[in-house]
């Protein structure tokens, strides 16, 4: 493997400021050097936060990115990023959660995704989001995203 597939990154390997918002953030993106294998890719943030566009106040929610790559592999500290830029952004539990699973597929043209935001309770009802690009490919392991129904997560 050599550095150039890595040559065009900006953000990893020294100081970011946070994105404003999440149109300011900065994906990006490495060649996947293993394109010509199905295999799934995995990022969980357990402690991802919006906020309600109506009260201001902040949503958290425990969010699980699966995704069989193409030709691209998301790069992760732009990923942290792109999500930190939803702390001070409001939007309703639906936009965010599917707003960051189209704008990954977007970005990365991947031969699938889902996204699973399981969010805590506002007002005594949690609320669960999902969204997948399409039925799960054939022949790639991709467990169970491994939250368990609302009872006090943690």
């Amino acid at each position: 493997m050599t550095d150039d597939i890595y040559s065009n990154l900006q953000q990893l390997g020294g100081a970011t400021v946070m994105p404003a918002s999440p149109e300011e953030a900065v994906l990006e993106r490495v060649q996947n050097p293993q394109a010509d294998v199905m295999y799934n890719v995995r990022f969980t943030a357990p402690e991802f936060t919006s906020l309600c566009p109506m009260t201001g106040q902040p949503d958290f929610a425990h969010l699980v990115i699966d995704y069989v790559p193409g030709e691209w592999l998301v790069e992760s500290k732009a990923l942290k990023l792109f999500l930190g830029a939803f702390r001070n952004h409001g939007a309703f539990h639906e936009d965010c959660t599917v707003s960051i699973g189209r704008r990954l597929v977007e970005f990365l043209d991947p031969k699938w995704l889902r996204i699973g935001g399981y969010w805590y309770p506002r007002g005594g009802i949690p609320i669960d989001v999902f969204w997948q690009t399409g039925d799960m490919p054939q022949g790639v392991w991709i467990p169970d995203q491994g939250v368990p129904p609302y009872r006090g997560r943690g």
